[in-house]
């Protein structure tokens, strides 16, 4: 059997964590699931039954993220930690005060790595979930001459200044992530630290919910899987309404992205790296396409579109490169088809639940 780890996950009720969680139990590894509050415990516990009283899964309640030396005693653990996966930072596309992205996605994130330095010093491996938005400017214009092909190496040059003087969420959500990705490598490279660090940055993750029946209704769907919902599918929409134009044409599915923080933790040539997981492109059209396909009753509200032009995009608009995920990590990603044909059934399940309890 592959060497058993005790890993550490934050976040732990996020739609990519309960994936993560999922997986790691699956492989036999032993997991604290870290959450904020007693009712997300509760949810995960339900969720997770099977491993509920057993040494696999335990829970810690952190409730502020960025509070000094907020990790510090769930992070005591006997067994030790080795493994720490920090997935925790807020994700809405909505405006907010520019402290609801940049406080806790950058703090929460120094402030794990410092409780890991102070009282964690058997943790070897770090892995905080970033994202293509500390990679690429998507506030700037996505078409250029020739399209810019976006790979690890590249950073978002949205400046600090820029993220605080908005509450737009085209500059404080990626902004949150880059300077959080940023205060990572920064604390490794100035601290004498135990452990390796390596970063994963999906662009848009789409797929199946670890546990539909965590959700009572649409509104209560995470940002990506909620722009799906509401873009094709919501009761209001008719065949006949025209499908919105495609902001993000890069996707992964949920569950290859969790799969590729375990690899990041365990693979040895893994550590020191940013880990670009895009599995390909994915535009409205398609997601329409194979919603229609998947949901043949609902065909009289999926917006058609235009079918056939399901893989085209604007010319020049930029593209993603970034085969090492596969040749260095081994990890496959599944098609676009089966990762929404995977989510759409919950969709429905979801709207006819939310339904019946009106």
């Amino acid at each position: 059997m592959a060497t058993s780890h005790r890993i550490f996950l934050t976040g732990a009720n996020g739609f990519l964590a309960q994936h993560i969680l999922s997986q790691a139990l699956g492989d036999g590894h032993s997991v604290r699931a870290v959450v904020r509050s007693q009712s997300k415990v509760d949810m995960l516990k339900k969720s997770f039954s099977k491993y509920v009283d057993t040494p696999q899964l335990d829970f810690a309640i952190v409730p502020d993220i960025t509070a000094a030396g907020a990790f510090d005693a769930a992070l005591e653990s006997t067994p030790p930690f080795d493994i720490v996966l920090h997935t925790a930072s807020p994700f809405f596309l909505r405006p907010l005060p520019n402290s609801d992205y940049l406080d806790p996605a950058i703090k929460g994130t120094t402030e794990v790595l410092k409780g890991i330095a102070r009282v964690a010093p058997s943790v070897k491996r770090v892995v905080v979930t970033s994202s293509f938005a500390a990679i690429h400017n998507m506030a700037k214009n996505p078409i250029s001459n020739p399209p810019k092909i976006c790979t690890g190496e590249d950073w978002n040059d949205v400046t600090l200044e820029e993220a605080l003087a908005t509450d737009n969420p085209m500059f404080t959500y990626p902004a949150s992530k880059k300077f959080a990705e940023k205060a990572a490598w920064d604390f490794v490279k100035e601290n004498k630290v135990n452990f390796e660090l390596a970063t994963v940055c999906p662009p848009g993750i789409y797929g199946p919910l670890f546990d539909p029946s965590q959700i009572a209704k649409p509104e209560d769907l995470n940002e990506s899987t909620g722009l799906i919902y509401n873009g094709l599918l919501r009761p209001d929409l008719k065949s006949t309404d025209p499908i919105g134009p495609t902001f993000l044409y890069l996707y992964v599915d949920v569950r290859d992205v969790a799969r590729a923080h375990l690899l990041a933790a365990t693979v040895p040539e893994a550590a020191g790296k940013r880990w670009f997981t895009v599995a390909g492109e994915l535009s409205n059209q398609q997601v329409a396409n194979y919603l229609r396909e998947a949901l043949p009753e609902k065909s009289d509200v999926i917006p058609t579109g235009e079918p056939e032009k399901a893989s085209w995009k604007p010319e020049g608009w930029y593209g993603a490169s970034a085969p090492e995920v596969e040749k260095v990590l081994g990890l496959e990603y599944r098609s676009a088809e089966e990762t929404i044909k995977d989510l759409a059934p919950q969709l429905l399940e979801i709207e006819k639940r939310a339904a019946a309890s009106s």
